[in-house]
């Protein structure tokens, strides 16, 4: 059996071994397990499809810390699977505009008080907050837009876990998206009785996973996407789960859309905590394939976001892996250090799991 047992006396690159990554995890407070990372033996006799015999991976370098601190990503509609080598190199995409905007608009600093929980004394690479940094990271997905103009994107945004709707594939629309909801010191919520060409929702999934599917930055990723997805999709079948591909329309499952909100500001985060909660206990995956996120050598790569907040950053994923992701991080919002890059608020002082309010 392929376990965690093998690991104790292994390193994990540059001498960090298990027991130390774990000790570091303990010290910022992220909710981890010590069990099996693959539930099958090795050699695997479940009938999870292995990847090609020359799919290499990195094993030897420190995985862990491989994930750079940012405050918000970005996942904005193409309808594809793969794309340019460059996404923000694209001629009149939304990604484009969104780096043109983001190298010219003046920055504030992220908000410090809306994370009080998660403020930490000691910092491990690796492990970070919202307010840790002010980068936004743009990222292209599989998904379609759900507006009925084509030219109009709709765009999720994490950790936020909400979507906005009729963003323009333009300079304009990026400017706008930007003071919407990327700026660094713009808060979840849209203001109260401010006129606005978007429409925007909490995106109506308990998680959405992301799997790097970018050919053209690196086959491997293209391989793996295909069989975690379908690896993922059915495991989740398996455990209960609703799976999804695409965006259903948020109108029929969510109501109308935040800008709609008509109460006072601490009534509206209630009702938008509410329907988080709500959420994390429905059993719904969006399951999307995204552009290069870094890290192609840690093939299949794969980010888990969840209404809650947190961004999980696996490395070195397979489909003998997909079951305890499944059953250990998404239903128990328990870490499996192994397969750890890095996460954004995945600190939970006080918390025995990632789902815990």
């Amino acid at each position: 059996m392929f376990s965690l047992r093998h690991f104790k006396n292994s390193i994990f690159g540059s001498g960090l071994t298990l027991e130390a990554l774990q000790a570091q995890l303990e010290s910022v407070s992220v909710p981890y397990t010590d069990i099996d990372c693959r539930s099958c033996p090795n050699p695997c006799d479940e009938g999870h499809e292995p990847y090609p015999n020359k799919f290499n991976v990195d094993t030897e370098s420190t995985m862990f810390g491989s994930v750079k601190p940012y405050h918000r990503q970005i996942v904005i509609s193409t309808g594809k699977m793969d794309w340019d080598r460059e996404i923000t190199s694209t001629k009149n995409s939304l990604a484009a505009h969104v780096q043109h905007v983001m190298h010219t608009a003046p920055i504030s600093a992220p908000p410090l008080a809306t994370e009080p929980k998660n403020k930490r004394s000691i910092h491990v690479s690796g492990v970070f907050n919202c307010s840790d940094s002010n980068k936004i990271s743009i990222l292209n997905g599989s998904h379609h837009t759900i507006s009925d103009n084509p030219e109009y994107e709709t765009v999720l945004v994490f950790p936020d876990f909400k979507m906005v709707t009729e963003v323009p594939r333009s300079l304009d629309g990026a400017k706008a998206l930007w003071d919407a909801a990327l700026e660094p010191s713009v808060s979840t919520l849209p203001p109260v009785n401010e006129k606005s060409n978007f429409s925007s929702w909490i995106i109506p999934y308990s998680c959405v996973i992301l799997l790097c599917s970018h050919k053209r930055r690196d086959n491997r990723c293209h391989i793996a996407a295909a069989q975690l997805g379908q690896a993922f999709a059915h495991t989740l079948e398996e455990h209960g789960w609703t799976v999804d591909t695409e965006i259903e329309h948020p109108l029929h499952t969510m109501g109308p859309p935040l800008e709609e909100l008509q109460g006072t500001d601490e009534e509206n985060e209630e009702h938008i905590t509410k329907q988080f909660q709500e959420l994390a206990s429905e059993k719904r995956a969006l399951i999307l394939r995204n552009s290069h996120t870094g890290g192609h050598r840690y093939a299949g790569n794969c980010i888990i976001y969840t209404p809650r907040g947190s961004g999980v950053w696996y490395g070195r994923v397979s489909t003998h892996e997909v079951e305890s992701i499944v059953s250990q991080t998404l239903e128990e919002g328990l870490i499996l250090p192994p397969l750890l890059r890095g996460g954004l608020n995945i600190s939970r002082p006080g918390c025995k799991s990632l789902n815990d309010w």
